[in-house]
């Protein structure tokens, strides 16, 4: 089932790639449980199919980024990005987009969570299996408030100007 406006956000981790030890928190990978990171947050949520591939990286990672003056303005406490791959390989391209401070890049290594949210795309045909869709989302303390998911091959509803409408 895919989660709709209303639903309360899945328990699940989600692997980020931390590059400055503080928090609690060791350099490398750490694994943080979701429930915890949503409780008393506004959290803006989108998910893409993999790190480095074309619209993900020239549309989607830099349209949140460009917009994140807005999205704090209305009130957003974080931005995530969730995508099926590793939190090293999602640290990276975190890098590569200037991301630090702004997007959290948070690894579904095994599409774990984006199947709880029932946002899955096969592309197992392509060589590449279980992806997450391409989507974005409002979180307020772990109800969701909005979902845009895409048709496939699209990249029309999920962008940050949309979700920056919604709130």
């Amino acid at each position: 089932m895919t989660i709709k406006v209303g639903d309360t956000m899945p328990s699940g981790t989600l692997n980020e790639f931390i590059e400055v030890e503080g928090n609690g928190c060791s350099i490398g990978p750490n694994t943080f449980k979701v429930e915890e990171l949503l409780k008393g947050k506004k959290i803006a949520i989108f998910g893409l199919p993999g790190a480095y591939t074309p619209t993900c990286s020239a549309k989607h990672v830099p349209g949140y980024l460009a917009n994140y003056d807005a999205l704090k303005a209305k009130g957003v406490d974080e931005i995530w990005c969730i995508s099926v791959n590793d939190a090293f390989v999602m640290g990276a391209w975190g890098r590569d987009q200037k991301a630090g401070g702004k997007v959290r890049m948070m690894a579904d290594g095994s599409a774990d969570y984006v199947t709880k949210l029932g946002l899955t795309l096969d592309l197992t045909a392509r060589g590449m299996g279980v992806r997450s869709d391409r989507f974005s989302m409002y979180v307020d303390n772990g109800v969701v408030k909005s979902v845009n998911r895409e048709a496939p091959g699209k990249f029309e509803v999920s962008n940050a100007e949309t979700l920056i409408k919604q709130i």
